[in-house]
C-alpha cells in the first residue's frame, strides 16, 4: 500500500489523507444549462433559427403565403407585382415572429407606387401625442432615425402598418415567438444537454472514491485530483481510455435510469408546443404522436384553411386598402384555384355549384371567384 500512498503524493502534491470510511466522493456530472428563454426579440429569434422544429413551422408558413398567386377581380393588375414573393414571405414572416409588419411605398415620377420596402419590425417605433394617439413612425438603425407619418395620401403615403392583434397593446400587436420561446428554450437546452451526454459516452463520468483511515481532502488536492481527471479523462478525445488507480482511489461507475435518460417524450412535446403557437400541424413537421388528422393530405389542408389563408387576408386587406389611395376600390385577392392543397375542395365546390339548376352562369362564375364573363 505504501506504492499506491506514494502514487497519491505525486498526483495530489499531498501527504495523501484518506477519509475514515468510503465516504468522500466527486462526481463528475455535466448539466446542459437552464433552460431559460432570451430576453429581448432578436435574441428570441436566433433561438428559433437555431431550432429546426421553429424554423421549418415559420418557413412553411411564409412559403405557403409567398407561394399564392394573386390577382384583382380576375385579371392582371399594376398592384399585384408590387407584392412578390419575397415581399410576401418577409411579411409572412414578420407577422409569424414579431406580429408586426411594415412597408414603404416608392413612388416613381408620375407619383405611382413603384415598390414597396419592407422594414424590419424591431427598429420601427411609434411616438404617441399628448392624448396616446399615434403621431409618428421611428425608423432607428444605428444612429440614423427616418420618420414615417402614420397616415398620408397619394403623395406622401405613410408608412403601412400590418399587425396582429395584441389585447395588451392599443397599437402594437404580438407574434407567436414570445408564446413559442419556452419550449424553443427547451428544445435547445435538451439539444446540449445529449450532446453532452453523446460526448461523454451517453452517461455520466462517475464519482472516485477515496478509501482509507484519514480525514478528507483539502481545497488544494481536490482541485489537483479534478484538473487531472478533466484533462487526461474526460470529453469525447478520451473515450475509453484506461484509468490507472492506486493509493486506495477506487472508480464508482454511476449509471441513469430509463427515465432519466428517456428526453425524447419532453423533446416531442416540447416540439408540439412550437408547432401549436406557429399554427402548423405537428404531422407537417414529422413530429410523432399526432393523431389529429387522419392523413397528411388532411393536415396540409388544415395548414391552409387555419393559418395561411388568415394570414394572407390581413395582409391583402391592409395593402388594398393602402393602394386604394392610388386605385379606389382595388382588392387584392388569391388565386385559390392554384393552390394544390385546396384542389380537393375546390373540386367539390364546383360540383356542387355546377349542379345548382336554379342559379345562372354568372352566378355561378362570381360564386366561383372567377367575376363577370366579358
Amino acid at each position: 500500500m505504501r506504492g499506491g500512498r506514494d502514487w497519491a503524493v505525486r498526483l495530489m502534491g499531498i501527504g495523501a489523507r484518506k477519509s475514515a470510511s468510503a465516504g468522500w466522493r466527486w462526481a463528475g456530472l455535466a448539466t446542459a444549462g437552464a433552460a431559460e428563454p432570451p430576453a429581448g426579440h432578436e435574441a428570441q429569434v436566433r433561438a428559433a433559427y437555431r431550432n429546426p422544429v421553429a424554423l421549418r413551422a415559420v418557413r412553411l408558413v411564409a412559403e405557403g403565403v409567398a407561394s399564392v398567386e394573386l390577382h384583382v377581380d380576375g385579371s392582371d393588375h399594376a398592384g399585384v407585382g408590387l407584392l412578390r414573393p419575397s415581399v410576401l414571405e418577409r411579411l409572412a414572416t414578420d407577422l409569424c415572429l414579431h406580429g408586426n409588419a411594415f412597408l414603404v411605398t416608392e413612388l416613381d415620377f408620375g407619383g405611382q407606387p413603384a415598390a414597396l420596402w419592407p422594414l424590419r419590425p424591431e427598429r420601427v417605433v411609434l411616438e404617441t401625442d399628448a392624448e396616446g394617439q399615434p403621431a409618428r413612425w421611428l425608423h432607428r438603425v444605428g444612429s440614423r432615425v427616418q420618420r414615417f407619418s402614420v397616415a398620408g395620401d397619394a403623395a406622401a403615403p405613410g408608412l403601412l402598418h400590418l399587425k396582429a392583434h395584441d389585447p395588451l397593446d392599443d397599437h402594437m400587436g404580438v407574434g407567436s415567438l414570445p408564446a413559442a420561446s419556452e419550449p424553443i428554450a427547451l428544445l435547445n437546452a435538451a439539444a446540449r444537454w445529449n450532446r453532452s451526454l453523446i460526448a461523454n459516452a451517453a452517461r455520466p463520468s462517475g464519482a472516485l472514491v477515496l478509501d482509507g483511515e484519514d480525514g478528507p481532502l483539502s481545497a488544494e488536492q481536490f482541485a489537483r485530483l479534478r484538473d487531472e481527471i478533466e484533462s487526461g479523462f474526460q470529453g469525447a478525445a478520451n473515450a475509453g481510455r484506461p484509468m490507472l488507480l492506486e493509493g486506495g482511489l477506487r472508480w464508482q461507475p454511476l449509471a441513469m435510469t430509463p427515465a432519466e435518460m428517456d428526453f425524447q417524450k419532453a423533446r416531442e412535446a416540447a416540439a408540439r408546443e412550437v408547432a401549436l403557437a406557429f399554427g402548423v400541424p405537428p404531422m407537417l413537421l414529422g413530429l410523432p404522436g399526432d393523431s389529429t388528422h387522419a392523413n397528411y393530405a388532411e393536415a396540409n389542408v388544415a395548414l391552409w384553411r387555419l393559418t395561411i389563408l388568415p394570414m394572407l387576408a390581413r395582409i391583402l386587406g391592409g395593402v388594398s386598402a393602402h393602394l386604394a389611395l392610388w386605385w379606389p376600390g382595388i382588392r387584392l385577392a388569391p388565386d385559390l384555384d392554384q393552390v394544390p392543397a385546396l384542389w380537393a375542395d375546390r373540386e367539390r365546390l364546383w360540383r356542387h355549384v355546377g349542379e345548382a339548376s336554379f342559379l345562372s352562369d354568372t352566378e355561378k362564375r362570381e360564386m366561383l371567384g372567377w367575376g363577370k364573363r366579358t
